[in-house]
């Protein structure tokens, strides 16, 4: 048995993988309950989400509970601890909210199977989160993308099987870099661990391996230049799906990136090696926001959104501050209720079978539907970077850390790309306070009232993370 950092007993590897297995099981009792329901399709809905929900609590609950402590299970395959925990978190979050979203993926005969995938795809993103070594990355991964591409696919729109399509296959290109990768590592190291990495000495083979992990990484990212499947995929999926992929995969494999930078990478040469994520990540705020000027459709222009709001992520990273990683943790974080709570709008403003929200269909909405507008107006305010939200708190803490850490240069694209969201968000808030005329804008109240309590919760949350942004102080250490 490996040795506990803090007070967790020294048997307690299979406790620190306990929410996950929650998360991992609870799709089980979904599966067998839904043998024995012959009632209609709001029950069966209803009981496959309700078990999600409170399986996840449960999880929430028990992860909340580990924190601060911090152990290293199985050998240091798995590291426990606040880096992992709040990366959980934000993954149990978004889950709960992809369900408010969604009251079930797909047919009355499906929500029993996707509600399944999609917290299959959860508990991989959070054995993610934790992993210490190449394998258990991998194996993370893996669960994480296996349950998205059937879940991209299980609309009945021809679109969605075409985004599947080319999530599979992107995906799986990336999943090939990462793991040729990982084999290159290991043949110039002799372990997988993340420990031994960091004491290798740096030879062309690591060199190699390390550049092909990390174009895997960039690729889940969506990091430019890898981020063309990007919109595509996030237009063709289903809304709720959409949802989720934005916040989890991105939370998985941040949670990964940063193990790798901070505590996998020989210290003396890191810097050197970074350098092109650096620059991606600059690319990423400038291509980002600029594209995302010429959507009209609201899932692609936050596909684009996305990928800048990635890119000013990994710019904390910078410099592998403990500070800038903490501040990247809580920019996650707020971005999360940000995201989350758009898309919850968005999803209120569809209609069934809808392929496309466009940005007309938001003309005017202050006058129908002023709550909608205004959580939406806090909700781009905070993604454009402005007080008193989350994303100016964050963007502030996230500039100093880079400049303070030698990357100016960086903080200044930061600057650039923020400066021209606030035209792509302020074309949307500038429709909703529009008139409109009632006959070229129908509005089609939706009859589900649990995205409103997604909205509510992410607008409260955006507004406090800004007010008083908490960030996790118990983050170390990564790996054993």
């Amino acid at each position: 048995m490996s040795p506990a950092f803090g007070s967790f007993p020294v048997g307690a590897d299979y406790a620190a993988l306990l929410p996950m297995a929650v998360v991992a099981c609870t799709p089980l009792v979904i599966l067998f309950a839904d043998l024995f329901l012959t009632g209609g399709g709001n029950l069966r809905r209803g009981v496959a989400v309700g078990i999600a929900i409170v399986g996840l609590v449960i999880a929430g609950v028990i992860e909340a509970g580990q924190y601060p402590h911090d152990y290293a299970a199985f050998g240091g395959a798995f590291i426990e601890g606040g880096f992992s925990i709040v990366f959980s978190e934000i993954v149990i979050v978004a889950t709960v909210a992809t369900l408010l979203l969604s009251a079930g993926i797909g047919r009355t005969d499906q929500v029993a199977g996707t509600t399944a995938l999609l917290l299959w795809s959860a508990s991989g993103a959070m054995l993610m989160s934790g992993a210490a070594n190449l394998m258990t990355v991998f194996l993370g991964l893996e669960l994480l993308s296996l349950g998205l591409y059937c879940l991209c696919a299980i609309s009945a729109r021809s679109t969605a099987r075409e985004a599947a399509l080319k999530y599979l296959i992107l995906s799986s290109m990336a999943s090939g870099f990462l793991l040729y990768g990982s084999a290159l590592l290991f043949g110039a190291t002799g372990s997988v661990a993340f420990a031994a990495l960091a004491a290798a000495p740096l030879t062309p083979l690591f060199a190699l391996g390390a550049g092909l992990f990390l174009v895997g990484i960039a690729f889940k990212l969506s990091l430019v230049p890898f981020h063309a499947w990007t919109p595509d995929v996030y237009e063709g999926a289903p809304l709720p799906v959409t949802a989720f992929m934005s916040v989890v995969t991105k939370a998985g494999t941040l949670a990964v990136f940063a193990r790798f930078a901070y505590a996998a990478l020989p210290p003396d040469r890191a810097s050197a090696i970074l350098i092109p994520i650096w620059v991606a990540a600059a690319l990423s705020m400038l291509i980002g926001n600029l594209a995302a000027l010429a959507q009209t459709d609201m899932k692609r222009l936050l596909a684009y959104s996305g990928i800048a709001q990635v890119g000013y992520i990994v710019a904390a990273f910078a410099g592998q501050t403990t500070l800038g990683l903490r501040y990247a943790l809580l920019y996650l974080a707020g971005y999360t209720f940000m995201n989350l709570g758009a898309f919850a709008v968005v999803e209120l403003m569809s209609r069934d079978g809808d392929a496309v929200v466009g940005i007309p269909r938001f003309a005017g909405l202050a006058y129908r539907r002023p709550w909608l507008a205004a959580a939406m107006t806090l909700f781009l305010i905070g993604l454009a970077g402005l007080p008193p939200t989350i994303g100016f708190t964050g963007k502030i803490l996230i500039l100093a850390v880079t400049t303070g850490a030698g990357y100016a240069w960086l903080a200044g694209v930061l600057i650039v790309g923020t400066a021209i969201s606030a035209y792509v968000y302020f074309k949307i808030v500038r429709a909703m306070f529009v008139h409109a005329d009632p006959a070229h804008v129908r509005d089609e109240r939706s009859r589900n009232p649990l995205p409103w309590l997604a909205v509510a919760v992410c607008a409260v949350l955006t507004f406090a993370l800004g007010v008083f942004p908490l960030t996790p102080s118990n983050i170390l250490p990564l790996v054993k």
